[in-house]
């Protein structure tokens, strides 16, 4: 079957204007946006300064000294957001308030928590924008490629689902003043696209213990957790950011690797994150009753950081092209926020929390 890890481009019409300078705007969308040859108009952040730093590597036109004139900008049509989750809802209402603004895409996590994050959603409706959120990991090669072997029926019905991280991230200081740390900010990936694969979840528990490496206050440092999802799949998410000592001369063994098993066939694979900044391609091979046993191991040049952020600004610009809800709507990721709340819930309580509990 012909497997496509990454998506066309169909439209590039509409102008784009960047809040935020640092990591994940200057370094991995503005590279995906200059690939894909997106029209990025402006560009403003905390610090203008650094936004004129941005601005001058990436040839961005115009600087606005706040975010707020940015958004107030008439040459603007999509105002892409890469703040911190406590202060984005603000700059997303500020957006829905402008009649030239015609969407928005939001990081991951949308808000805090679900309650505003659904509030969002509504507000958006009611101003008739488009809100997507930037949920880069369904757009990775291998995640594209397994959804496309699931939607196929190549490994039957599916069974049993893993996604195991053994990687330690780069932690931003913003961080250091919430109460939530590991799922919020990083299982949050593993949770939505195994809701991209799989649908809704009827059911999570979740066990939690600090990370013994990460300096500031926390909880959730090290997360596990078991879901069970509406047709019968059961898939276990392990987010380990210790992943072991890695001074001393001792070597580590730092890897984010995942497994799908089915009635027909079992898929497995690895995601090339933790390589960055060097890079590698994410990874798959499948063997199914189709392929007579043998492993079939499609290859691609491309990776999640930072072609996966091409889908996702694509995603939105066809939505506005068509008049469609983007694939990767605010709407669906308030089912996402309403998951890592109750991953928190049940690791609070320690017990299994059924999602209906958390139905707004």
């Amino acid at each position: 079957m012909k497997l496509d890890p990454d998506p066309e481009v169909r439209c590039r019409d509409y102008r784009i204007g960047a809040i935020g300078a640092g990591f994940i705007m200057a370094d991995v969308q503005l590279a995906a946006y200059r690939l894909a040859k997106f029209p990025v108009v402006a560009i403003a952040s905390r610090t203008p300064d650094k936004a004129r730093a941005v601005a001058a590597r990436w040839g961005i036109p115009r600087v606005h000294d706040t975010p707020q004139a940015l958004i107030e900008d008439p040459e603007v049509d999509i105002v892409d957001i890469a703040f911190p989750p406590d202060q984005q809802p603000a700059l997303i209402r500020a957006a829905l308030g402008q009649p030239h603004i015609k969407a928005i895409l939001a990081q991951k996590p949308l808000a805090m928590n679900r309650v505003e994050a659904r509030r969002l959603v509504i507000e958006a409706a009611a101003a008739g924008k488009v809100l997507s959120v930037n949920q880069n990991m369904r757009f990775d090669q291998s995640m594209r490629v397994l959804k496309q072997l699931l939607d196929a029926n190549v490994l039957g019905t599916p069974v049993f689902a893993s996604i195991e991280m053994r990687a330690i991230p780069h932690w931003q200081p913003f961080l250091r003043d919430y109460d939530r740390l590991t799922l919020l900010n990083m299982g949050i990936h593993h949770l939505d696209v195994l809701r991209f694969l799989f649908g809704e979840v009827t059911r999570i528990t979740t066990t939690v213990r600090p990370d013994p490496r990460t300096a500031f206050a926390h909880s959730d440092g090290i997360c596990c957790s078991t879901l069970m999802f509406e047709n019968g799949v059961m898939a276990v998410s392990l987010e380990d950011v210790w992943a072991g000592p890695h001074d001393g001369g001792i070597k580590g063994d730092h890897y984010i690797k995942w497994r799908v098993e089915g009635t027909d066939g079992l898929a497995q694979g690895t995601i090339g994150w933790p390589d960055y900044p060097e890079g590698s391609p994410s990874t798959l091979a499948y063997s199914a009753r189709s392929t007579g046993g043998e492993w079939v191991r499609p290859r691609w040049d491309t990776m999640w950081f930072p072609h996966a952020f091409i889908g996702v600004m694509e995603q939105l610009q066809y939505a506005l092209k068509t008049g469609t809800a983007p694939e990767l709507s605010a709407a669906d990721n308030a089912r996402t926020m309403a998951l890592v709340d109750a991953a928190y819930l049940s690791a609070r309580e320690q017990r299994a929390v059924p999602l209906a509990e958390l139905e707004p």
